[in-house]
């Protein structure tokens, strides 16, 4: 029988190269449209680094991601490409640390409500900002090669799965699960639960930040409406629960399907997309409460008890 773990590390080398290889044999549309899923993928898998393990549902990833892109849209005409990327992943770093350490005292409702109450703060003081002290809404970005955004992109998503993946197998990563499953008890054995839950809060911005620095230089030209579009907020939580985040394959898989999906009935159904979408999650919340990994998983037991049954 096959080693799991070596069968999945050879199966991610032969994706990454082939996602590396994309651009040389196919044409420039789907190319954007890949960079666009990956994208998801990066804020879905940036969502489930804190939110994961902590249960804490954060709805703030919009204002992480549209402070990236306002970095690129103010530094991109001055300073390169690369220095832009970092200082949007710093600046919502930072950001998300006073965030934290303000609100990751609330729990539960609250703390959803006042995550997306302070994206909406943010999106709505800088359109007031554009409007009422500069007189115009919008800004241009400095415009990069599609093929140049895909890369960037590509190397963003291995950071962001490589450190997931080391977080969930470090002490920190047990420290958040044990935050997730009982708070008070992890704070009695000596965890800080705040400075915890603040610095994982802190790490998945970085990611979000550094992913709407560098595609702002795709859409070009940007306002706070497009920046902090609340759909960032919604739909890595989405597209976490259909895949499942008891694994790190699975929030990939789910942001892979739907941001699919999104690229498809945007465009034949403009109209009832969302509504799709509610539905599909609706289903999933009832019959799937572990997503599509948890289904695997389910149906490899299954399987496996049927067959030690014929032996």
């Amino acid at each position: 029988m096959i080693s799991q773990k070596p069968f999945l590390l050879g199966l991610l080398i032969l994706i990454l190269i082939l996602l590396a290889t994309i651009p040389l044999y196919i044409p420039p549309y789907p190319v954007i449209s890949l960079t666009s899923i990956i994208m998801y993928i990066i804020i879905t898998v940036s969502w489930t680094i804190f939110s994961g393990p902590t249960r804490y549902i954060s709805l703030a990833s919009a204002a992480f991601f549209g402070v990236g892109v306002y970095t690129s849209a103010i530094l991109g005409h001055i300073l390169p490409l690369p220095v832009v990327i970092l200082i949007g992943g710093l600046v919502s770093f930072i950001l998300a640390l006073c965030i934290g350490l303000l609100t990751l005292r609330l729990r539960g409702m609250y703390f959803i409500i006042f995550t997306f109450g302070i994206s909406e703060l943010i999106r709505h003081s800088l359109l007031w900002w554009e409007t009422k002290i500069m007189g115009t809404v919008g800004r241009w970005v400095v415009a990069v090669d599609h093929v140049v955004v895909y890369y960037v992109i590509l190397v963003i998503f291995i950071l962001a799965l490589l450190t997931a993946y080391l977080i969930r197998r470090s002490r920190f990563g047990l420290a958040m699960r044990s935050i997730g499953e009982q708070e008070e008890a992890a704070t009695h054995i000596g965890i800080n639960a705040t400075v915890v839950k603040t610095t994982a809060f802190a790490i998945s911005a970085f990611f979000m930040g550094a992913t709407g620095a560098i595609m702002a230089t795709r859409w070009t030209y940007i306002d706070p409406k497009i920046a902090l579009n609340p759909l960032f907020s919604f739909m890595p939580v989405l597209m976490a629960i259909f895949g499942g985040t008891g694994q790190l394959y699975g929030p990939i898989f789910g942001a892979a399907v739907f941001a699919y999906l999104e690229e498809i009935l945007i465009t034949k159904f403009p109209y009832y997309y969302m509504l799709i979408f509610g539905s599909i999650l609706i289903v999933v919340i009832l019959f799937l409460p572990h997503g599509m990994v948890g289904l695997v998983q389910n149906l490899r037991k299954r399987g496996v008890k049927r067959q030690n049954a014929n032996s």
